[in-house]
């Protein structure tokens, strides 16, 4: 980055960082904001996010050097530079707002959990400094990395075939859009009183949004919506059907939308409408949500049946607690809170549409549209395998908030029971979210969509993927003290895992000639994931096991899109089980093990 750009970077952190006078949100920003590990971290985030898009670009250009296709004209490296817009522009929407909406409800849930927020409301703060401060405090990471990619996203329009226009419009998308995921992030941790509601409910949300883009812009409500085409209605409303109209470089404007002219400003005025409701509801309500308490479960009184002769007293029925505590307490009792049966109820909306969707495509193409139906999978898994992850390090990061984690410890469980109870209530809670997929993935093979063989894999790969899902959650709660961190960094490694892997499809068929030269670019960036994943699973408790687990798992990962894209079912298989599986059990053995260590409440020598 030259000095101008260093110049503009600092500018915007300072106004960041010092303005919230002029915006209302009072002292919690500005403590936040100035305090010095932010102020690393900022930096931290800044210069990884970076690097990130520089190394994808490196990639598709190394990709395409290495297939001897070097750009040897203006308008084959205009051509270039427009294929890496397309393809980093919504990379940048799905994390901004995915991290938005995280950082957002897991810095407010945080509050709630450490029983800190009625300290916030019994001072002089007003609700708007409360709310509006701790939902730009947590966003700071986000607004940092867009910042930095300002500068990165111009030196790209530098290759030709990018006008400025387009990357304004990408930015003021993306930046809507995760100001709008966050408020809504913000407004479900405060709304709901546990940290798996706001996270779950958070996610869901994003999804359903973006579902309902997806479907209208299919045409499945009809060509023409309102007089708009169906693509373009998607557009007015749908985060990521917004950013790749704005990524169109001769937008045209409709006569239907009036005033607007455009779908990409009836998506601002919806995201701002979005941001102003959520931000108002939670200014409202936040002290009667917070103040609020649980009602209590009614106490079961004696009743005594006075006779003539004597009083007669009944006793309470009581409920015979398992061998194992940790589990009877996970499955028998509302450990979650009792809402978690919107959550069940959401998901299972969400694969009613799933399958409602390939149900549609039957009618249309019969047995081949059951066949492309079944790419709804994919998100489907994915879906699934967050919210399981979320479940997992919120269990722990749960128990340290309210300082029952130290009484565990002090007891006679064994870290076994620890575990495994707290696992076997991550499957018994997350049931809907496990078997819906799985009946799914058995429907298609009955009706002859998909092979048993390929379903066999299916079920047996999302296994592992489950499991390696609940433990790095529970392996992240045990060994980071902060609740934000653990979460942050939790869903954050699942999160770059899965969009790494998409990010790496994508270009792997956007240049697909040289398929066979992929391996060479790939290499520095599967060795980077490979550091990243190992700084965030093994810097509290290094490990040689987990060393060798975050490097392989780059690669494993790498070797299973080719074989996808190559059809080797059974090469995909094993590849993703072995690299995801051993990795697990490179989580799963200090905690079992070595728990005191795993926890931070002992080192080896003790």
């Amino acid at each position: 980055m030259d000095s101008s750009g260093r110049r503009f970077v600092g500018v915007l952190d300072r106004k960041l960082l010092t303005g919230s006078a002029t915006l209302f949100i009072g002292p919690i920003f500005q403590r936040e904001a100035a305090i010095a590990p932010r102020r690393i971290r900022l930096y931290a985030a800044r210069a990884a996010y970076t690097a990130a898009l520089l190394m994808l670009v490196f990639t598709a250009w190394l990709v395409i050097y290495s297939s001897r296709q070097t750009p040897q004209t203006v308008g084959s490296l205009a051509r270039f530079g427009d294929m890496a817009f397309q393809i980093l522009a919504p990379l940048q929407l799905a994390c901004a707002s995915f991290f938005a909406a995280l950082l957002a409800a897991a810095a407010m849930a945080q509050e709630k959990d450490r029983r800190t927020m009625v300290l916030l409301i019994m001072t002089r703060l007003g609700n708007s400094e409360l709310v509006l401060g701790k939902l730009l405090a947590s966003m700071l990471d986000v607004l940092s990395m867009l910042t930095a990619a300002i500068p990165f996203f111009m030196l790209l329009s530098l290759l030709g075939g990018i006008s400025y226009s387009q990357i304004t419009k990408v930015f003021i998308v993306t930046f809507f859009s995760a100001i709008a995921c966050g408020s809504l992030g913000s407004l479900m941790a405060l709304w709901r009183e546990k940290t798996f509601q706001a996270l779950a409910i958070s996610v869901l949300a994003i999804v359903l949004w973006t579902a309902a883009g997806e479907i209208v812009g299919a045409g499945f409500f009809g060509e023409r919506i309102f007089g708009l085409p169906a693509a373009n209605a998607a557009a007015c409303f749908s985060p990521w059907r917004a950013v790749v109209d704005a990524c169109a470089p001769f937008p045209q404007s409709h006569p239907a939308l009036g005033a607007f002219g455009y779908s990409f400003n009836v998506f601002v005025f919806v995201a701002v409408s979005i941001v102003l409701a959520a931000n108002g509801l939670a200014v409202w309500k936040v002290r009667d949500w917070s103040c609020a308490q649980e009602s209590p479960p009614p106490n079961v009184e004696e009743k005594a049946d006075v006779s003539a002769d004597a009083k007669v007293v009944r006793q309470a029925k009581t409920r015979r607690v398992w061998d194992n505590p940790v589990l009877w307490r996970e499955i028998r009792t509302w450990a979650y809170g009792r809402k978690i049966l919107a959550i069940r109820a959401v998901y299972i909306a969400i694969f009613a549409l799933a399958a409602g969707f390939i149900v549609q495509l039957s009618k249309v193409g019969g047995l081949a549209g059951i066949a492309d139906g079944g790419a709804v999978l994919i998100p489907l898994l994915l879906l699934s395998v967050i919210l399981v992850n979320a479940q997992a390090v919120t269990s722990l990061t749960a128990e340290r908030d309210v300082k029952a984690l130290d009484l565990l410890l002090v007891t006679d469980l064994t870290p076994k029971e620890i575990v495994f109870g707290k696992l076997g209530g991550i499957c018994y809670n997350a049931k809907e979210m496990i078997l819906l997929p799985w009946l799914l993935c058995v429907y298609l093979g009955y009706v002859g969509a998909m092979e048993w063989e390929n379903v066999v894999f299916i079920l047996a790969g999302t296994t592992v993927m489950y499991g390696f899902a609940a433990f790095l959650g529970i392996h992240s709660g045990i060994s980071y003290e902060n609740s934000g961190s653990a979460i942050a960094v939790s869903l954050g490694t699942l999160f770059f895992l899965t969009i790494g892997v998409a990010a790496c499809m994508r270009i792997m068929l956007a240049f697909s000639d040289s398929f066979q030269a992929q391996f060479v670019p790939f290499f520095a960036f599967m060795a980077l994931g490979g550091v990243g994943l190992y700084i965030a699973l093994g810097s509290r408790n290094p490990s040689s096991a987990i060393g060798v687990a975050s490097f392989v798992c780059p690669f494993a990962t790498y070797y299973a899109i080719t074989s996808y894209l190559l059809g080797a079912n059974l090469a995909l298989f094993l590849s993703v089980s072995a690299a995801y599986g051993f990795t697990t059990l490179a989580m799963l053995i200090p905690a079992i093990y070595e728990f005191d260590v795993a926890s931070g409440k002992a080192n080896f020598d003790e």
